[in-house]
């Protein structure tokens, strides 16, 4: 087999799909990429067993078809130092040995042959299909992947939960201490749906998401799914089990409710909660008639901090305590410039929402406070 290729369309290709690949793999072969030559098309893969992404890139003067393998990392370093400049690949089809030759040197190593890489399965004929635009796919992985668990107990909670119904499509993602909830009214499907995506399928999908309108097709059955975009293709196994009732542990009516410039409480959240104790991070926010006050110790060091917010609210005196990291995750995926924050008392919990939500999306994220000692 021959052909050539550019050397920085191959690398950026191969970065892409790489980040996939295991640091410790259970088949030696998942070290590799597979390529597959057919005709002027190289089809690259990379797995982990669980994931796998695939891509494509156009080569020139190619000469034979076929599978071979090559270790990622002695494929990715090199490439990496090279500036751009077409690679000339020679692989002998009986013993794999491959020749890169470039501008002013030559690689020469031993591949691997492709026909033992794991195959994968196909999906069964009942699965479900739905379109969703890349923006909105990568809009909400990553509003809610932030709040998605570590839990080897309850692995359902471990990903992201997509509730596909026939006026919307709500991402959902929980740890038991957080709660994101994002509606999107633009996605319709003609039948009621859901799935949970892994935590490392989202994060490889985050990274290759373009913000563009491209439609992303995703194909999914009980056990796996595939995602389908312009220059790329996923198949990942998802998390089996049945997602919690998320919408039965979402207060319906809060009677407090404060509205408060999102960045002014953010950056006070920041520097407030340098002095919390490090082992609870937890914030106090006691609220007045329009001020909050942000405020923050540790008695083991005896440090505290204190900041006064302007914010509208006209209810009775409340002192309610959660922790800074999780507020301040949560503000920070929050684009709206004013938010509210629906609160009862100190031991319920509190949601927080934009004051104007972004066109077609419903937001929702809800925080369960902690105990306060006075």
């Amino acid at each position: 087999m021959k052909f050539d290729v550019s050397s920085t369309t191959l690398l950026s290709r191969l970065q892409s799909i790489s980040k996939v690949i295991a640091s410790k793999n259970s088949l030696p072969i998942l070290d590799h990429f597979l390529f597959n030559l057919d005709g002027d098309r190289l089809t690259i893969t990379a797995s982990d067993a669980e994931t796998r992404m695939i891509t494509s890139v156009k080569v020139t003067n190619a000469e034979g078809s076929g599978l071979f393998a090559i270790s990622a990392k002695i494929l990715l370093d090199p490439l990496k130092e090279l500036p751009e400049q077409p690679l000339n690949f020679e692989i002998d089809d009986d013993t794999v040995e491959i020749f890169i030759h470039f501008q002013n040197g030559k690689y020469n190593f031993i591949g691997e042959k492709g026909d033992t890489y794991p195959q994968q399965k196909p999906l069964s004929a009942t699965c479900t299909s739905i379109s969703i635009e890349a923006q909105t796919l990568l809009n909400g992985i990553s509003r809610s992947l932030f709040a998605t668990a570590d839990d080897e107990l309850r692995p359902v909670m471990n990903g992201i939960y997509f509730d596909i119904h026939t006026e919307d499509l709500t991402f959902v993602a929980s740890d038991g201490h957080k709660l994101v909830r994002l509606r999107n009214l633009s996605i319709q499907s003609p039948e009621r749906a859901a799935f949970i995506l892994p935590k490392k399928p989202a994060n490889l999908l985050k990274g290759i998401l373009t913000k563009g309108n491209e439609p992303v097709e995703i194909k999914f059955d009980d056990n796996n799914a595939y995602i389908t975009c312009s220059s790329f293709e996923m198949v990942c196994r998802l998390i089996e089990g049945r997602y919690p009732n998320y919408n039965s542990v979402i207060p319906k009516e809060n009677p407090f409710k404060v509205v408060v410039d999102r960045l002014s409480l953010l950056n006070a959240l920041k520097r407030v909660s340098v002095f919390s104790n490090q082992a609870s991070s937890l914030v106090k926010l006691h609220l007045l008639e329009n001020q909050m006050i942000v405020s923050a110790q540790d008695i083991d060091f005896s440090t505290s901090a204190e900041e006064t917010i302007i914010c509208n609210f006209d209810g009775s005196e409340l002192k309610i305590g959660f922790k800074a990291t999780y507020l301040i995750e949560i503000l920070s995926n929050i684009a709206s410039e004013e938010v509210v924050l629906e609160l009862a008392d100190p031991s319920r919990a509190g949601v927080i929402v934009p004051a104007q939500d972004e066109e077609n999306e419903n937001l929702l994220m809800l925080l369960m406070p902690m105990m306060l000692n006075d």
